[in-house]
């Protein structure tokens, strides 16, 4: 979309992590979104400003009034892969752009090389929309940030020590805000068609690093403990589907020793240098202290 184009841009997975960010930074930029929710009782959490459609991906017809005089789609694709053609079909229809939410799965670092579910689907959708000839940007975030959250956190907070596989293994994690600044920008800058973007943090850290960074942030040392892969696939059992928790260790064991990949990707679109992990640690210090 250009600076004339008053068309709205629809935004799917309008209150998830990514997405509800991008939500913000359109709106911030005057343009005009629509927020796609599977659940209208979602919608509550976000701007009155946005306007709110309920549909899902798995039920592309329910897309339709919410692509209806769009101009652009935010894609985070969050359902089983039978419906993409479908999805894909439909939005090559209505409008002109897309920028698909992705992984780094062309990446040549061996942290993304590995055996992975995610990049297999996320390679199905991008060949899907490379064949309707749509203006697309494709968006690559490496370890988010915000992951942390949901390895550490719940640890933390109750002031117990971290225990984790594969501590030495290195990422550089990248800032959800920034990852949402990059989607926003590209979607109303018509220059960014055709961009493919790793988007990573700004410096390689050690898992048991970033720990200790954490650590910092709230004023006291934190203890890290390695685990086992066995204990980590033990303890994970019924949280995550195993071959998740298979994804993850393979790519952990990969990057022991290995220098994470970082880009420049976030500075050179956006202008500014991407937030360091320790500035993102003091943003969410809250989130690791007791009773929060």
């Amino acid at each position: 979309m250009n600076s004339t184009d008053t068309r709205p841009v629809l935004v799917t997975g309008a209150t998830g992590r990514v997405g509800r960010l991008v939500v913000d930074q359109l709106l911030d930029a005057g343009v005009p979104v629509r927020a796609l929710t599977r659940h209208p009782a979602a919608a509550a959490t976000l701007p009155a400003k946005a306007e709110i459609f309920t549909g899902d991906l798995t039920e592309p017809e329910s897309l339709d009034p919410a692509l209806r005089g769009a101009g652009a789609v935010f894609l985070v694709w969050t359902a089983p892969p039978r419906t993409a053609p479908a999805v894909i079909e439909r939005l090559a229809a209505q409008v002109r752009r897309v920028v698909l939410l992705s992984s780094p799965h062309r990446t040549p670092h061996p942290f993304f090389r590995q055996p992975n579910p995610m990049a297999e689907l996320h390679a199905g959708i991008e060949r899907l929309i490379a064949a309707t000839g749509l203006e697309t940007t494709v968006i690559r975030p490496g370890m988010l940030a915000s992951n942390s959250l949901a390895w550490w956190a719940p640890t933390i907070r109750a002031g117990k020590a971290v225990r984790w596989p594969y501590g030495a293994a290195e990422t550089a994690p990248v800032d959800d805000r920034d990852v949402a600044a990059v989607s926003a920008r590209t979607l109303y800058q018509r220059d960014h068609a055709g961009g493919d973007y790793v988007l990573t943090g700004t410096e390689s850290l050690t898992q048991a690093a970033q720990v200790g960074v954490i650590g910092d942030a709230l004023g006291h040392r934190i203890a890290f403990e390695e685990m086992t892969p066995d204990e980590f696939r033990s303890l994970s059992e019924g949280a995550a589907p195993s071959e998740v928790i298979d994804m993850l260790l393979t790519a952990w064991s990969a990057a022991v020793g290995q220098p994470a990949y970082v880009t420049s990707a976030v500075a050179d679109i956006l202008g500014t240098a991407p937030r360091t992990f320790r500035q993102w640690a003091a943003d969410h210090a809250s989130a690791f202290e007791p009773g929060s």
